[in-house]
């Protein structure tokens, strides 16, 4: 099983932004684009946050959180759930600092205002595909053949 998250961790560490989604106190769906600073193969994924933003009111309300990843480039795509928390762990801030935050964050990793939200993968999802070659010859192949073909990977993980 560490393989397969492993195998999660490559194929979202080059994706730079994931939707986040957590829960509005009314239960409402709240989704946006969040950048993504790092994956750990323990499950726990990290992004800066505003600690007055909506987001980190909606995690207190309620821990559930959903993060999904595109790579169109490699038909790669990724969907996770899991509970969130806030951490302010200033040491934890200075080693995931990117000088991509300074326009939100404009103190730096010293900022007061910036926390990290973790989310602890607890089931994930991924697709991959062979490429678009690939995938147009099984499209073809099913079309002559009437028969279902493999496209890609789809594997369900849970933590």
């Amino acid at each position: 099983m560490q393989a397969e998250f492993e195998k999660l961790g490559e194929l979202i560490k080059d994706i730079r932004v994931a939707m986040v989604t957590t829960v509005e106190p009314d239960g409402t769906l709240h989704t946006r684009p969040l950048a993504s600073l790092a994956y750990e193969n323990d499950g726990q994924l990290w992004f800066y946050t505003a600690i007055d933003s909506a987001k980190v009111d909606e995690v207190m309300h309620d821990v559930r959180a959903s993060v999904a990843f595109a790579d169109t480039a490699k038909d790669a795509y990724v969907a996770a759930s899991g509970t969130a928390d806030v951490v302010n762990d200033r040491r934890r801030i200075h080693e995931l600092w990117t000088p991509f935050a300074k326009p939100w964050f404009p103190d730096g990793p010293d900022d007061p205002k910036l926390a990290l939200l973790r989310v602890h993968v607890e089931r994930a999802e991924y697709w991959t595909s062979a490429g678009k070659a690939a995938y147009l010859f099984g499209v073809a192949k099913a079309a002559v053949t009437g028969k279902r073909t493999h496209l890609g990977d789809n594997r369900k993980l849970t933590m």
